[in-house]
């Protein structure tokens, strides 16, 4: 075999590496927007700026398939797990877990799969829940943050409970419903102080979407988290999609999106 032709020292180039360039370990980069490029009209559209409220699009029913608008338009968005699985324990016990384990039985062996339910929201009217399955809990993670983002709605807020009528968006304008699977989900208006009367889990899509004050009331297997999380988040849609009569604006203190 011929040898390898080994070059002179010194021809050998080498390019050194500024310790600025190198991020240490255990820090999260964000992402840089600079070397986004959008797929879509919609997102060519706000990267040239022709889009820059987030309510323009949703407004319009225009669907968003690009998490990276959504990062552009809303850089005070705020994201959150909620405890849909529960870890393992003694008798069937064990802690509440952002993870929901289950597994295949094969010839080869159990295969693991990993589902985790991600809430993003700015608590200005803004939310999004998203669900990612995958064999690994990263992956999961990432589709679910990337779904929660692409499923982001506007919400009405308000103050329609006859107790109180201050007029301000603190809680929701009407009573509506929401249904996923056997659950079923019934807000309702309540006045300033009351807090968030619902499931723990729930509190943290309704604190993302803005809202300080309902009374809620559940039917179903409301067990099942996942179910119960988006029977909460149809029941929000429902705030936008039914009709009100413009003299219930001023009423009702009644405000669409963002303040």
């Amino acid at each position: 075999m011929e040898e390898e032709k080994k070059l002179p020292e010194e021809e050998i180039l080498t390019v050194p590496v500024p310790e600025e360039e190198i991020p240490p370990i255990g820090v999260i980069i964000k992402e840089d927007f600079d070397g986004w490029k959008p797929r879509t009209k919609l997102g060519l559209k706000v990267l040239n700026k022709e889009i820059t409220e987030i309510d323009q699009i949703l407004l319009s029913g225009i669907k968003i398939l690009e998490a990276q608008i959504v990062d552009r338009l809303i850089p005070n968005l705020e994201s959150d797990f909620a405890l849909i699985g529960q870890s393992k324990g003694k008798f069937g016990g064990g802690k509440r877990s952002i993870w929901r384990q289950t597994q295949r039985k094969t010839k080869e062996g159990n295969k693991p799969k990993f589902s985790t339910l991600v809430i993003v929201g700015d608590k200005n009217g803004h939310v999004g829940i998203g669900l990612g399955k995958a064999k690994e809990t990263v992956p999961a993670r990432e589709k679910a943050t990337r779904a929660s983002k692409t499923s982001i709605i506007t919400i009405r807020r308000g103050c329609g409970s006859w107790a109180c009528s201050c007029g301000t968006p603190h809680s929701i304008p009407f009573k509506v419903y929401g249904r996923c699977g056997s659950v079923k989900v019934e807000l309702m208006p309540a006045p300033k102080g009351t807090g968030l009367a619902t499931e723990k889990e729930t509190r943290k899509l309704l604190s993302l979407a803005g809202i300080k004050d309902v009374h809620s009331r559940t039917f179903g297997q409301t067990r099942t988290k996942i179910n119960l999380m988006y029977a909460y988040f149809d029941a929000l849609k429902k705030l936008t999609k039914t009709k009100v009569k413009p003299t219930y604006y001023k009423l009702s203190g009644l405000v669409e999106g963002s303040i």
